[in-house]
């Protein structure tokens, strides 16, 4: 019995009122957060996951017998980049403003290209059926190849150097941008759209003044940031003839020349440091 059970009865007898705790009759039932079916079934689950992650493991046939030289290896490699070349670096300024403008240029390219494709795949703004499905289609389509693969493509198509980085960065973007895009145009309020339109406003100018701002903060935020992603992925385009430093990183590995190496990653990651700055700087100045 609690004590606040307890405090009521002597409170009772003390008022004259007859009240036992034979009388009471207590009912406790004991709270479970999930029942007897979902605990069987969440465990069901685990079950289940553990036995992929062992299949996909024993799939894979990992050998573990370089973990034990693992550190031995990486100061191995350490011993070899350092000291770094620093002498490189005139040379370094060329591919990297290379690599600027890839990334500029991709950007650039996407937000043009996906702001069609994003009202198309949003299913409060497409005209009709078709052109929602060839708009999630073309999200679809460039999403689902990694920018890598496009640099290939690229490249096999108009041959090593910038313009297939470019390509490769834009292309890849679209369904990054347009996605995001399409979700934001789909979470408008209503309410102004109709509003707009009820005044006899055209087409146009109801995407203009009742679409358009209130997505605009959300578009800013998803192209700074597909920005900042693209300047990351500009050098890595360059190791399948995309242009840019990555060329640069590629010769140095390819040549075994690890402190010229170390001085291009290093360069690298300052430019990628500096991107993420600016990216959080124009999000807080336009959002």
């Amino acid at each position: 019995m609690s004590a606040t059970v307890r405090a009521r009865l002597e409170t009772g007898s003390e008022h004259g009122t007859e009240t036992s705790s034979d009388k009471l009759d207590f009912d406790y039932t004991t709270w479970n957060r999930f029942t007897a079916k979902q605990r069987s079934a969440r465990f069901g689950y685990s079950i289940v996951v553990l036995a992929v992650l062992f299949v996909s493991v024993l799939h894979l046939d990992m050998s573990l017998r370089y973990v034990a030289t693992a550190a031995e290896s990486l100061a191995d490699l350490g011993s070899r980049m350092w000291p770094p070349n620093l002498s490189i670096l005139p040379s370094l300024v060329d591919p990297l403003i290379i690599s600027a403008h890839i990334a500029i240029l991709g950007t650039l390219f996407s937000v043009v290209l996906s702001v069609p494709v994003a009202f198309f795949a949003a299913n409060n703004t497409t005209p009709n059926n078709i052109t929602y499905a060839v708009g999630r289609f073309v999200i679809t389509a460039t999403r689902s190849v990694n920018v890598i693969i496009w640099a290939l493509i690229f490249v096999g198509m108009f041959g090593p150097g910038a313009l297939a980085g470019v390509m490769a960065l834009a292309v890849r973007s679209i369904g990054f941008i347009g996605k995001l895009l399409s979700e934001a145009i789909e979470e408008i309020d209503k309410t102004q759209v109709e509003a707009i339109r009820s005044t006899g406003s055209s087409t146009a100018q109801t995407f203009v003044y009742s679409i358009v701002p209130q997505v605009l903060p959300a578009f800013i935020g998803i192209a700074t940031y597909r920005w900042d992603s693209n300047i990351r992925a500009s050098t890595v385009v360059g190791f399948v003839g995309g242009g840019g430093i990555g060329v640069a990183l590629q010769t140095a590995t390819n040549t075994f020349k690890w402190s010229e190496a170390l001085v291009i990653l290093l360069v690298i990651l300052i430019v990628v440091l500096l991107s993420e700055g600016v990216a959080v700087y124009l999000r807080k100045k336009f959002i």
